[in-house]
């Protein structure tokens, strides 16, 4: 059994018999896995509150051969984003950000841009971001690093670019076509479109194509923010396969706009 090292994220845990804990991170070296952790339950556990939700870490952890389940000998807090436990409106949003990467990444395909992006949404909300905004443009990114990027530069069903350039086109988001659609593919499926405004389109763009180290500094409000949020939430509903409950870590314990580098409105 060769022992693995790696730095990881929790994204959830069960209890497993009488004191363990079966555990599913998201790993810069191998990707999403699951380990157990032996005596994890017991109150003098070596692991402590290493295995918190939201905890970034270092673990060991051995790999049993035919066995799909690590098991996990040492896990060694990185950062800890305690904050992030302590208040209802940040658990909902980490645990959004958790369950969207637990949903869309398979088992054992490491992705590092994945979990910079993981840890680098977790510690906007960690400074004190506006926990909507920043969960809503961690989404944006997600998607756009896992093969959905929502498409915003031609139409998503058809393909046609020219009606997408133009300022007075009614644009027109389509969950399941995963992006703008043009006028005609529109009015095949009127009722399963959401309208979205230029003002919409230009945040979902810049969140795409800004730096982490000036999206913390896009904003969006009224209308545009109602509007991506009501898209981008159809779209990962479809991704998923499911719509995400935000916070089912706990139940798992219980069994013309303006747009740019500022106001969006």
């Amino acid at each position: 059994m060769p022992l693995l090292k790696t730095p990881a994220i929790t994204l959830k845990s069960r209890k497993w018999g009488e004191a363990d804990r079966v555990v599913t991170f998201y790993t810069l070296r191998f990707g999403k896995l699951r380990g157990v952790a032996r005596g994890a339950r017991r109150i003098k556990s070596r692991f402590g509150s290493a295995l918190e939700p939201f905890v970034c870490s270092d673990l060991n952890l051995f790999e049993k051969p035919n066995d799909p389940v690590y098991r996990v000998t040492q896990a060694d807090i990185r950062e800890s984003f305690a904050r992030l436990r302590e208040d209802l409106t940040l658990i909902s949003a980490a645990a959004r950000m958790v369950n969207l990467v637990a949903a869309v990444t398979a088992e054992g395909d490491p992705s590092p841009v994945i979990f910079e992006t993981l840890l680098g949404g977790l510690r906007a909300l960690s400074h004190g971001h506006d926990p909507t905004l920043t969960t809503l443009l961690f989404q944006i990114r997600l998607l756009g690093r896992t093969g959905f990027r929502p498409q915003t530069d031609h139409c998503a069903a058809c393909g046609s670019t020219g009606e997408m350039t133009r300022a007075d086109h009614p644009g027109r988001f389509s969950p399941e076509a995963g992006g703008l659609v043009c006028s005609t593919c529109a009015r095949r499926h009127p009722d399963r479109c959401l309208p979205m405004s230029p003002g919409g389109v230009a945040f979902v763009q810049q969140a795409l194509r800004l730096s982490p180290a000036v999206l913390t500094r896009l904003r969006a409000s009224g209308q545009v923010l109602a509007e991506v949020e009501a898209a981008i939430e159809s779209f990962v509903t479809i991704v998923a396969g499911k719509r995400l409950p935000p916070v089912d870590f706990l139940a798992a314990e219980g069994n013309p706009p303006v747009y740019g580098l500022g106001t969006i409105s």
